[in-house]
């Protein structure tokens, strides 16, 4: 079995992404790891350089600003990075620049790759999630976070990355066959200094919402308030994957939050009760759950 891992990322010293704990964390299941870096100033391609991985294979990339709309361009990049894979790989690997698989699941999803490999029901692995805001401390508990994205895939030319990068598709549209295995996605895309958030923040708005995002940047405040943005968090009782600690132990700001404030919507309860006691799950699903 090969297994080939792929990303794309750009600016990531800039906007303090966990590029590198998300290769390591992946990385002693994949044969290779392609990785496209977008034209950048701020050290990311030496960045990626210094792991000095035989395993890593960088495509350096242009970002095209027509593609600004809807943040499209995310998923144009991922494309580039999969379409580097090597012919005989069996499963793409595919882990954001914000995203870390804790070590504890990689048995989990060995033994998945291995079960279903031969499988061709099957179009791909679907992973939980693990939202953290704020601080390493709290994890996002509402509906506005997705639950569930696909992030294993079979070495298909009919499967592509899907709008905006989440997930993917395959053929016209179709959603793709997965199963659902019992391993987390550790995603830290909210948790960064204040400023480097704010920066970040401004930045990926001009991806979906075009240049005139990047102006309103000018006039924005130097530091993202996370208090400002909350919806319902819950702490955090496990653990971190090791790979990550290092950067916690360094990345250690003030979110000085009462949980207590932090309630369940209207939305959510509606939601919640429709589920358990109706068996209807209104959550938005971009795959189809094989049994």
């Amino acid at each position: 079995m090969k297994v080939t891992g792929f990303s794309f990322v750009k600016n990531a010293v800039r906007f303090e992404y966990p590029v590198i704990e998300s290769i390591h964390s992946i990385l002693p299941l994949c044969d290779e790891f392609v990785i496209a870096i977008g034209k950048c100033d701020d050290g990311t391609l030496e960045l990626i350089q210094s792991i000095n991985d035989k395993k890593i294979k960088i495509i350096e990339t242009e970002w095209d600003d027509n593609l600004r709309e809807g943040g499209k361009v995310l998923a144009a990049e991922t494309n580039k990075a999969l379409e580097h894979i090597s012919d005989d790989t069996d499963w793409a690997f595919y882990i954001q620049a914000d995203e870390v698989i804790h070590e504890k699941d990689l048995k989990t999803i060995k033994n998945a790759m291995l079960k279903y490999k031969d499988n061709k029901q099957i179009d791909g692995l679907l992973f939980k999630y693990l939202h953290f805001y704020g601080s390493f401390d709290y994890i996002g508990a509402s509906s506005n976070w997705y639950c569930n994205e696909i992030r294993v895939i079979k070495n298909n030319a009919n499967i592509y990355s899907y709008k905006d990068a989440q997930g993917f598709r395959k053929n016209e549209d179709e959603k793709l066959n997965v199963k659902a295995i019992d391993a987390y996605v550790y995603h830290y895309g909210w948790v960064r200094e204040p400023e480097a958030m704010q920066r970040k923040q401004s930045n990926f708005g001009s991806l979906y919402r075009g240049k005139e995002e990047l102006e309103k940047a000018k006039t924005a405040p130097k530091k993202y308030c996370y208090e400002d943005s909350i919806h319902k968090i819950a702490p955090f009782t496990g653990d971190h994957p090791q790979v990550i600690i290092p950067r916690i132990s360094r990345k250690n700001w003030v979110f000085d939050y009462d949980i207590s404030m932090s309630r369940i919507s209207l939305k959510d309860r509606t939601k919640k009760v429709l589920k358990n006691y109706f068996g209807v799950d209104l959550s938005y699903k971009n795959y189809k759950i094989t049994k």
